[in-house]
């Protein structure tokens, strides 16, 4: 991914979406019941199988694209387990090209992310930090389900519990979800967001852009 050449995000919306708690509560009087596609069953059952009866520290990175950041946190939480998933295969396959093998206490799946917490939530799983790392905005005012906090999967990832992290650099997905969070009494807290060293990819090339960072952090248990 090169560097320096980010397209800037442009909505024909204005601000929050006014309709963000009433497709929340739509999703919480009715829950999902799609069907859970096929690989994102073998993604979870290979996911239960690595952690077996772990007892430690569970954290899960949602739409990890290659993995970067997947690699970062296991290197900076040795004594936890990290999952890092993502929906391409293509996008999966980069790792070992870029970063090497994952550590041993780093799993990269390609599952639905949106199955998966269904059935995390399922199975009862209690998530210590949950990652959500410049997630598609899908800035079209006629699009606010297919972000998270407006997908049926939201009311799944909160349910998982732990400390959440979500980065965009559109501060308008972050005040939604943040919305969206006040809507089932969980506070955040939203800050402008810059380190060191970037990331993710996507944070690298946003920054190298020009580009701003906002990040909502929020105690989900």
């Amino acid at each position: 991914m090169s560097d320096g050449n980010s397209r800037w995000v442009t909505s024909n919306q204005q601000g929050p979406h006014p309709d963000v708690a009433k497709v929340v509560a739509r999703h919480l009087a009715h829950p999902n019941q799609k069907p859970v596609s096929e690989h994102t069953l073998q993604a979870f059952e290979q996911a239960g199988e690595w952690l077996a009866d772990w007892q430690g520290d569970l954290i899960l990175d949602a739409c990890c694209g290659i993995g970067e950041s997947t690699h970062r946190l296991a290197k900076l939480h040795p004594h936890a387990r990290v999952i890092g998933i993502d929906k391409s295969a293509h996008r999966l396959d980069k790792h070992t090209g870029h970063f090497g093998e994952a550590p041993a206490n780093a799993l990269l799946l390609r599952a639905d992310v949106g199955d998966f917490w269904r059935l995390a939530k399922q199975a009862n799983w209690q998530i210590s930090q949950h990652y959500l790392l410049y997630p598609n905005p899908y800035p079209k005012k006629s699009q606010l389900q297919k972000r998270w906090h407006g997908h049926p999967a939201f009311v799944d990832l909160v349910a998982l519990g732990g400390h959440l992290t979500v980065r965009s650099n559109w501060q308008t997905y972050i005040q939604e979800f943040a919305n969206a969070l006040q809507c089932l009494q969980v506070k955040s807290d939203i800050s402008e967001y810059r380190d060191d060293e970037a990331f993710t990819p996507f944070e690298r090339k946003y920054w190298a852009s020009g580009q701003s960072s906002w990040q909502l952090q929020a105690n989900l248990s």
